[in-house]
């Protein structure tokens, strides 16, 4: 008898073949093309189980089991096909399209004041709110990597690479319009929920697809698939830059502040324009010093320009999408029992005499081991750290550095730095790839998770060099620090498929991966979360120190409104600490460079967590792996041509239940 989820059946021997006829299969369960199971199938013995070889039914029906042009058998390679070099390229292009929210600092600046475009208006939405897009997209990414991981493996690339790109792509255009229309849950939807489905739906088909090509290179093959998402900020940054200009509108300009006449009505600031009072925003030098534009100090009217983040957005979203399916198509699977040139793998070498199949522990199992939270807790850790450098790269850089260094720190030169961590995550992902597979992935990870700790606690004195000396030798201390902390960042991702493989085996590292990204999802969600609710307390707190030493009546002449109404100023975000810096006393020190302070040290400490969940990472125990025999009999059954049609829902972390009799 032979069983399985899916179907029951019986064996019968006629000759030297062996012939399967299904009894009673579910209604539900359909064939893998979406077609009924047909009545019969050859055999040949295969000892300890059974392989698929071949269909005995008419020419009727095989034709309509044929394989259509997005299955997974349309993926693999043909035997003429010995180029895997070339795979690189596509695999590396999807990556790069998925990882442009490593640039997302450049429009969340930008989105605090899509209104005002000038500045921050009170219709605006905050840092915080303009940045969350960037962690419900990884968030969706690590949900829907889990999720899918399996399905993903079963229906091959083309499909699940190929629905991917309409994810993103789509997203990215709905993220776009919900810029336009200033809707944040549209905004969400879009560039959150959708995108970031298509991250996580892209994200380990074309690592799997290359350490298949790569089995002697495993942490190369997946530094230089994974490169390609540290790489995305460097193309999406200048490009949104350039189409964002391309698409803006100043707003109208009134004058300046001392002519024009204005108003404080609950915290905003109106002006008489026309027959109508309008909300305005007093921009000053130190404002401007933050801006790509060349403006003028004054009163400028909220509403009436555009950053043109929402339309950059949405023509990047058709342009990623567009190179997203001509990689789904392109992308190939190496074909059964490929090896490079030369290569034997260690373990066929070593017991190819009884034909063993390589040791793992499936995508189920790999749960219960102590191994795959321990790593999964570093993973976290380095990827807080990481994502919260990377959500406020552009702001941070602009508001710690600005006030000291006015003539460096520029808005051009705060985008360089997006880029310059960018590359940073990018040479991180292919050079420590390089490194782990020469010196081991467990140096490598201490390394990681040890190193990390000083860089962090380097931080905060290097900005308050800066702000002592004025000097940009600090800042470009400031700047290496937190660029070799990001290429710790992405070594972790571009490594941790090649550890896992180490670790648990390579057979299932696609399902795995997918739910180790769930460690991701979660750092996606507290790391930018907590580092910007920090900042925010650091910086309620000096601006509750600087009003404590305000002249009221000053305060009064400048706001157009009593000290009293501080907090509502603040509110809708007409007090900052760069316009109370115009009215307190001379000689007052800007606490604006030491917000982030309190941040950097809690990414320390995280540091640190890191480095003794990875001391206890040990290897796995015998009792996680599968079983020779159940090996043979999932490779058999995974190998053959019938099994999509045959037994479409045994993904490769489901075990069929094979018996004879």
């Amino acid at each position: 008898m032979l069983r399985s989820r899916s179907t029951v059946g019986s064996l019968t021997k006629q000759g030297s073949r062996y012939l399967y006829r299904k009894t009673a299969p579910p209604k539900s369960f359909r064939g893998g093309l979406g077609r009924p199971i047909p009545a019969a199938y050859e055999f040949k013995p295969l000892l300890p189980g059974f392989n698929v070889v071949g269909l005995s039914t008419d020419r009727k029906e095989e034709e309509a089991n044929k394989p259509g042009w997005l299955s997974r058998e349309a993926a693999i390679a043909s035997p003429d096909f010995t180029n895997r070099w070339a795979m690189v390229l596509p695999a590396f292009l999807t990556h790069m399209c998925i990882g442009t929210p490593w640039a997302w600092s450049v429009m969340s600046s930008t989105l605090s004041r899509e209104f005002g475009v000038a500045g921050a208006s009170a219709a605006d939405w905050s840092i915080t709110a303009a940045t969350m897009p960037l962690s419900v997209a990884f968030a969706l990414q690590g949900i829907s990597a889990a999720l899918g991981g399996s399905w993903a493996l079963r229906v091959g690339p083309r499909k699940a690479m190929g629905l991917a790109g309409l994810c993103f792509g789509g997203g990215l255009m709905i993220g776009g319009a919900g810029i336009s229309m200033h809707s944040l849950p549209l905004l969400y939807a879009g560039y959150g929920v959708l995108a970031g489905t298509g991250i996580g739906l892209a994200y380990t088909p074309p690592v799997q697809a290359l350490i298949g090509w790569f089995p002697d290179k495993k942490g190369l093959a997946s530094g230089l698939t994974i490169a390609g998402f540290g790489s995305g900020a460097l193309v999406f940054t200048p490009m949104v830059n350039n189409l964002m200009a391309k698409f803006a509108q100043m707003p109208q300009y009134l004058g300046t502040a001392d002519s024009v006449d204005t108003t404080v009505v609950g915290g905003k600031m109106l002006a008489q324009v026309g027959d109508a009072a309008r909300e305005v925003i007093s921009v000053t030098s130190a404002d401007i010093a933050k801006l790509p534009y060349d403006i003028a100090e004054g009163v400028y009217v909220v509403g009436t320009g555009t950053t043109g983040a929402g339309t950059a957005l949405s023509v990047c979203g058709a342009v990623y999408g567009a190179i997203m399916l001509a990689s789904a198509f392109t992308i190939k699977l190496p074909r059964p029992g490929f090896k490079p040139a030369g290569w034997e793998p260690p373990v066929a070498a070593e017991s190819a005499a009884v034909g063993a199949v390589a040791p793992a522990v499936t995508a189920n199992t790999v749960l219960k081991t102590p191994q795959f939270h321990m790593l999964g807790a570093v993973f976290f850790s380095v990827a807080c750290g990481g994502m919260g450098l990377m959500s406020v790269a552009k702001p941070m850089m602009s508001e710690v550095f600005s006030s000291s260094l006015p003539n460096v720190v520029t808005a051009a030169f705060a985008s360089q730095y997006v880029q310059l961590l960018s590359a940073g995550n990018l040479g991180g992902r292919i050079g420590w790839a390089a490194f782990s597979d020469k010196f081991g992935r467990r140096l490598t990870f201490n390394m990681f998770t040890l190193g990390s700790i000083p860089l962090y606690l380097s931080i905060p004195p290097l900005i308050a060099s800066v702000v002592s000396t004025q000097s940009p030798v600090p800042l470009a201390g400031f700047a290496l620090a937190t660029t070799i902390a990001i290429t710790f960042m992405g070594g972790v991702y571009s490594i941790l498929p090649a550890y896992e493989a180490d670790l648990f085996g390579a057979k299932y590292i696609g399902p795995i991966h997918g739910r180790m990204l769930l460690y991701s999802t979660m750092a996606a969600l507290i790391g930018p979360a907590a580092l910007l609710k920090l900042r925010l307390i650091s910086e309620t707190q000096a601006l509750h120190s600087l009003l404590a030493i305000t002249d009221p009546d000053k305060f009064a002449a400048y706001f157009r409104a009593p000290i009293s109404a501080a907090d509502e100023l603040i509110t809708s975000k007409t007090l900052t600490i760069a316009k109370l810096m115009d009215i307190v006393p001379p000689g007052t020190p800007d606490p604006s460079p030491f917000v982030y302070d309190t941040t950097m040290y809690a990414a320390a400490g995280l540091m640190g967590v890191a480095a003794v969940a990875h001391s206890m990472v040990r290897p796995v125990a015998a009792k996680y792996f599968e079983s020779a025999e159940q090996a043979q009999v999932a490779e058999a059954i995974v190998k053959s041509p019938a099994a999509a049609v045959m037994l479409p829902s045994m993904a490769s972390h489901r075990l069929p239940l094979l018996k004879r009799k």
